[in-house]
This record gives structure tokens, sequence and C-alpha cells, in this order.
């Protein structure tokens, strides 16, 4: 499971560091992280959905988020025991604190 987490958020951190450093134009002296290489990639690929450039970017940001949350989502699905495990053992300890333990205080 480890191995899905890395090969899927490393990627994606990757895509989005490129997204906001090349939408600000940010270029680091990189032209790979310049506007124009953005401008260029969400050109073409507005040219071959048929759309206008200007709607690709928060639609990529959306896709990145639900897609994010579908892989977080299978990830605690394989790990629900430990979760509630530990959510239990949490919350459990709070409400175990009783009034009488502090009557005894000097």
């Amino acid at each position: 499971m480890r191995w899905l987490l890395s090969l899927w958020f490393l990627p994606i951190g990757f895509l989005v560091l490129w997204l906001v450093l090349a939408s600000n134009d940010w270029s680091l002296g990189l032209h790979f992280f310049s506007r124009d290489m953005y401008d260029t990639v969400f050109g073409v690929y507005a040219k071959v959905l048929g759309v206008a450039p200007e709607t690709l970017p928060p639609l990529v940001v959306r896709a990145l988020i639900l897609d994010s949350l579908i892989v977080l989502a299978l990830y605690a699905l394989r790990r629900r025991k430990a979760i509630v495990g530990f959510l239990r053992d949490r919350y459990s300890s709070r409400s175990s604190v009783s009034l009488d333990s502090l009557s005894k205080a000097p």
C-alpha cells in the first residue's frame, strides 16, 4: 500500500508544483516552469478536447483532488481496523478521566 501511495502522490506532487510555479510564472530560470510552457500545454489540451484553455486548470485541480480522495479512501478502507482502534483508544482515554481524581489534589 505504501508503494501505491508513493507512486500516486509523488507524480501528483510534481504536477501540483508545476501548476503553481508555471501559473504564477515563477520559472526559476527554467523554461519548463514558465507561463509560456503552461499556456502551451493547456492550449494543446484545449485544442484536443475542444474547450476553452481557461476552463482546463480548474478542471485539472478538481480531478486531482477527487482522485486523491479516492486513493486516500482506499487506503483508509485497507487500514480501517488500525484507524478504528486508534480512534477508540484516543477517545476512550479522554472519557476515562473522572472528577473523583480531581478531588484528591492538594
